[in-house]
């Protein structure tokens, strides 16, 4: 879709209204049960492990990370499958015969190798259900789970992502981020109280409407969720523009623990981080 054509598309194709002023999450409300500054691994420890798998997750809690985030996509029969990558190109295989996962079932996609190109000792591991993650690990950690859609319309990932959140009593323990705006959009009309993050960076992969965070005011949301360098400018942007309704910072992905101080100065919900065990000190 070209540039500037995804604002008009929105307007007229499946955009749910929303009734009233959706509730907004507080940062007290956010994840309330767990300690400040928050620590995410990225992908879970994806600096050791090959990322989005079991193997990933495992280590992250083993190794006391408190929170993890992970990539879902709805496949082509209607599983939400743990993968960041819109194709396996990168990491299942061929670059010649890849497969694009919301065209692919999911028996397909779970028989591909995805961790040997990590390691050949992580040549057994498969990709993932959601249901998978958070039936083991659901109670060990707490979530940021990011939606992968591309679409202003809703094609039944956000149904299917809120129905399985409340099957693994996981209301309290997750925050749901995105990209897409209209993605957040959806999940506030199907799910108001769970808290939402809209994510951005300068790459321009991204529309660049939407390189700032502007889509903080195309949906509801209740985080703010920049690429780390961003995080000075934007404090300052929320303090100047927005004043007492500044949302809470979260940025991806710090890896250092001089950054992880610098931006924690800065007065951030936490951090996510592909080397979580090295900023343990940092965090605590």
């Amino acid at each position: 879709m070209p540039e500037g054509v995804a604002m008009k598309t929105a307007i007229t194709f499946g955009i749910p209204k929303l009734h009233g002023r959706k509730r907004k999450s507080t940062t007290s409300e956010i994840l309330a049960e767990f300690d400040r500054p928050l620590l995410f691994a990225h992908r879970g420890i994806s600096s050791l492990y090959p990322e989005n798998t079991m193997a990933s997750f495992r280590a992250a809690c083993d190794a006391g990370i408190p929170g993890i985030e992970l990539d879902v996509h709805l496949t082509k029969d209607g599983k939400l499958v743990v993968f960041h990558d819109d194709t396996t190109a990168r990491i299942g295989g061929s670059t010649e015969a890849f497969l694009r996962l919301e065209e692919t079932d999911y028996a397909a996609l779970a028989s591909l190798d995805i961790g040997s190109w990590k390691g050949e000792e992580f040549s057994g591991e498969r990709m993932p259900l959601l249901d998978d993650v958070l039936a083991e690990f659901g109670q060990r950690a707490y979530f940021d789970i990011e939606i992968k859609s591309k679409s202003t319309e809703s094609k039944g990932l956000e149904p299917l992502l809120a129905a399985t959140i409340r099957k693994f009593g996981m209301e309290r323990r997750c925050i749901v981020s995105s990209f897409n705006p209209y993605a957040l959009r959806w999940m506030k009309h199907i799910a108001p109280s769970l808290p939402t993050a809209i994510i951005y960076c300068r790459s321009k992969e991204l529309y660049w409407f939407l390189r700032h965070g502007e889509g903080r005011w195309l949906a509801p949301v209740d985080i703010l969720k920049p690429e780390h360098d961003l995080v000075k400018g934007e404090r300052r942007f929320v303090r100047q523009f927005l004043g007492r309704q500044s949302r809470p910072v979260l940025p991806w992905t710090v890896d250092t623990d001089a950054e992880a101080r610098r931006v924690l100065d800065c007065g951030v919900l936490g951090v996510i981080s592909n080397r979580p065990q090295d900023l343990s000190a940092v965090i605590s």
